[in-house]
């Protein structure tokens, strides 16, 4: 049965990608014309940072404003860096709910932890808070715990409302584009946590396939809360046709939403402290991808990151299968002088893909990135911090299908504190990894692992 699944997921992720396929035709995947398009210049006269006076997160700020992207500055990000350190301090936020719990998850995978959180939000709904929960369809039917429907009407009597986006349905194949890959909570308006963790013990356990499951998520408070909210709502609206209105759910720092007379804020005690200078001061945005309302939003965020990039780019990613624009502007920046270190990870809980993944980093390592391969575990972590001024955490992967199919959503962090405290954990890692040199490639592949790895390649806008 687990291995039917398996196949049947693959062959439909293998079908999804046939949308991007064409568009990715247009940009052949070749890295000695990408090479040669970073010397000529090419798109990037577009994007680039011309002038070293004009800071790259400034320029940042200017194009996805310009896509419709708002920022504001009163908001507190704390980077919660385990699986331990995520689950504990939502679960506590959780807990001194008063208002409303919202939560808009991948999956919910049907384990220890998901039991603790279902049981602490069926406390809450007791009390008379409003707890509604969203999980995908396609995301719930691969993971290898899902919930079934026993499970939903056990949470719906407790009083969880609990909905299925884009179920899966015969024939399945209009099923396949759009999956809602984000991993949005709200608490009371106030609290919102995002990043690249779903619900499952394995965060905290790892598993006997990958070892340790490495991965960032955050808290934020302030301003940006109301915009994650907004976006929740849009999807439950989407889902369930319930219209969810009322200046109670925006609560957030001084939006104009915000209504402080009606929904006073409480202070929650007993989460994690951020000791950082700019604590409630924290320019940030949401960058949010929605088929048909904002589809090149991510991907443009990392365009205009790498090519508005003047010292130092850090990418941290776990399925680098990358598009053709995205490994472009690498290259950019390499040819521009931008020091371009990459960590990948050597254990992957998917096969074919981590063989795409090392060749495209071998092949970007000879053009001038330097590249790190992680070991203990599968470092599933999403961020990428740029000349210590600005950096992101959040869903997205760096392929094909989360760049132009999913809805997936990153926070835009312009905040140098937050930006030292990834590259410090960026550089505790290095010490878990090796350098990927000269000659590393062959003697750590084996022949018939580099074809592997060079067939993958080829089938990227696949994986």
């Amino acid at each position: 049965m687990a291995m039917s699944r398996y196949l049947i997921v693959t062959i439909a992720c293998l079908l999804s990608s046939f949308a991007v396929y064409a568009d990715e035709e247009s940009d052949a995947f070749n890295w000695a014309s990408g090479t040669a398009a970073a010397a000529g210049g090419g798109t990037s006269a577009e994007y680039s940072a011309t002038s070293p006076a004009v800071r790259s997160d400034s320029i940042v700020v200017e194009k996805l404003r310009g896509d419709g992207v708002t920022f504001s500055h009163d908001n507190d990000v704390t980077l919660l860096m385990t699986g331990q350190q995520k689950f504990d301090d939502m679960f506590e936020a959780i807990r001194q709910a008063r208002h409303s719990v919202h939560l808009e998850y991948f999956n919910f995978r049907n384990d220890s932890i998901a039991m603790l959180l279902f049981d602490i939000l069926a406390e809450k709904a007791a009390e008379g808070v409003q707890v509604r929960a969203l999980y995908d369809g396609f995301g719930n039917w691969s993971n290898n715990q899902p919930l079934k429907a026993r499970h939903l009407k056990m949470l719906r009597s407790r009083g969880i409302q609990i909905y299925e986006f884009d179920p899966l349905r015969f024939p399945w194949l209009n099923h396949i584009f759009g999956r809602d890959h984000r991993k949005i909570v709200v608490i009371d308006g106030q609290v919102a946590y995002t990043g690249g963790m779903n619900v499952a013990d394995y965060y905290i356990k790892g598993t006997p396939q990958v070892g340790e499951w490495r991965d960032m998520h955050c808290r934020i408070e302030g301003s940006e809360v109301n915009v994650l909210q907004s976006i929740f709502l849009r999807a439950w609206k989407k889902v369930t046709g319930e219209t969810i209105i009322g200046d109670i759910y925006y609560n957030g720092g001084s939006h104009p939403l915000a209504n402080q007379k009606f929904n006073p804020q409480h202070e929650f005690r007993g989460l994690r402290h951020n000791d950082s200078s700019t604590t409630n001061h924290m320019m940030c945005g949401i960058v949010n991808r929605e088929p048909y309302r904002s589809p090149k939003a991510v991907r443009n965020f990392y365009q205009y990151a790498l090519d508005a990039a003047q010292d130092t780019v850090r990418l941290v990613n776990p399925y680098f299968a990358l598009i053709p624009q995205i490994r472009k502007a690498i290259l950019r920046a390499v040819r521009r002088g931008v020091v371009v270190q990459i960590m990948v990870a050597e254990p992957c809980d998917v096969p074919l893909t981590p063989d795409c993944v090392f060749y495209n980093v071998n092949k970007l390592q000879k053009a001038g990135c330097q590249v790190w391969v992680y070991k203990p575990g599968f470092h599933h972590t999403k961020i990428i911090m740029v000349d210590g001024r600005f950096c992101t955490v959040g869903s997205t992967n760096l392929d094909a299908r989360s760049l132009k199919c999913d809805y997936e959503e990153n926070v835009a962090i312009i905040d140098p504190n937050i930006t030292r405290q990834l590259t410090e954990m960026f550089e505790r890692d290095k010490q878990q990894s090796f350098q990927l040199l000269d000659g590393t490639y062959k003697k750590w592949r084996s022949p018939w692992q580099r074809f592997r790895g060079w067939f993958a390649h080829l089938l990227r806008p696949f994986l």
